[in-house]
C-alpha cells in the first residue's frame, strides 16, 4: 500500500511540473510576441540545431552564451528554445542576470514550431 502512494505521489508531482512548465512556455503569447517581430534564440549546439531548427531564429548556444551574448541587442525582445526546454531556461536566467528585460522561455523548439505554425 505504502509503495502504490509513493507511485501516486511521483506522478501527480510530475503532472504538476508538466502544467507549470506548459503555463510558463506555450502558453503565455509567444506567437503574439514572434509577430511582433521576437527573436527566436536556439541555445542548442550547432549540431542540434542542424538536424532542425525554426525558419529564423538564431543559434548560440548554452556552452557559450555567457560570452556570446554581446551579440545581442538588448532592447529586443528574444525567446530562449531548446530540445526539452531546460538550456532554454538556464539561458533565459543567464540573459536576465545581463540586463536583457524582454526574455521569454520558448520551451522545446519543436513544440514551439507546432505552436507558430499549426
Amino acid at each position: 500500500m505504502k509503495s502504490i502512494l509513493i507511485i501516486c505521489g511521483i506522478a501527480i508531482a510530475i503532472y504538476v511540473v508538466y502544467k507549470i512548465y506548459r503555463l510558463q512556455t506555450l502558453d503565455n503569447g509567444l506567437p503574439e510576441l514572434i509577430k511582433k517581430g521576437a527573436v527566436i534564440l536556439d541555445v542548442r549546439t550547432e549540431k542540434e540545431y542542424e538536424t532542425g531548427h525554426i525558419e529564423g531564429s538564431v543559434n548560440i548556444s548554452l556552452g557559450t552564451i555567457r560570452e556570446r551574448y554581446v551579440e545581442l541587442d538588448p532592447e529586443k525582445t528574444y525567446i530562449t528554445v531548446c530540445s526539452h526546454g531546460l538550456r532554454s531556461v538556464k539561458a533565459e536566467s543567464i540573459l536576465k542576470e545581463r540586463g536583457f528585460r524582454h526574455i521569454y522561455n520558448g520551451g522545446a523548439w519543436s513544440d514551439l514550431q507546432k505552436t507558430i505554425n499549426p
